[in-house]
């Protein structure tokens, strides 16, 4: 088999299986962080030819086509992904301790980039998709838009001096 250098790039993708937080369950050992990307169907063939693992879901109605899904590895050992998340509020890196909230995350749209890693086992061989980068656009609802600009009471009593509007660890007061 051929070694894959390619990234595979899914724009406007459905993200399914999420588990970015690392949790145990039936299908996942705890720590390994991971979730599934619809892909489509021209794509999931020509990753196949070239030894990507795709699966491909029975569907939920009969009659409906199967749906083909790669599951994406996110690791933030080695070289960690870039992952950004879009509101209202603008755009904010999400980073190892934070990547839990998308497990959740009622996302409206999202862009995934996919790197390959070539794998060779006891004479088997494929390819396995890591998390490259993730951007994702979140869909608020109408109480979280209302009440966005309301100022954090926790950010002005923890460790604060109550000198400043909002307490950033910056200060050099003695009441701290």
């Amino acid at each position: 088999m051929k070694k894959v250098t390619y990234n595979v790039k899914v724009e406007d993708a459905e993200l399914i299986f999420r588990n970015f937080s690392g949790n145990a369950g039936n299908f996942n050992p705890i720590g390994r962080r991971n979730f599934n990307v619809v892909l489509p169907v021209d794509t999931a063939i020509e990753l196949e030819k070239d030894g990507w693992n795709v699966r491909w879901l029975d569907p939920l109605d009969e009659g409906e086509p199967k749906k083909p899904i790669l599951q994406v590895t996110v690791n933030f050992g080695y070289k960690p992904p870039r992952i950004i998340m879009i509101s209202s509020r603008g755009k904010s890196s999400i980073d190892e301790a934070s990547v839990k909230i998308l497990d959740w995350a009622e996302i409206k749209k999202a862009d995934v980039v996919i790197s390959p890693y070539n794998w060779n086992v006891k004479g088997k061989s494929g390819v396995s998709g890591y998390l490259k980068s993730l951007a994702v656009i979140i869909e608020e609802d109408e109480l979280e838009q209302k009440y966005m600009n309301v100022p954090d009471s926790a950010q002005n009593t923890i460790g604060g001096c109550g000198n400043c509007e909002v307490c950033d660890g910056t200060c050099k007061s003695d009441e701290h």
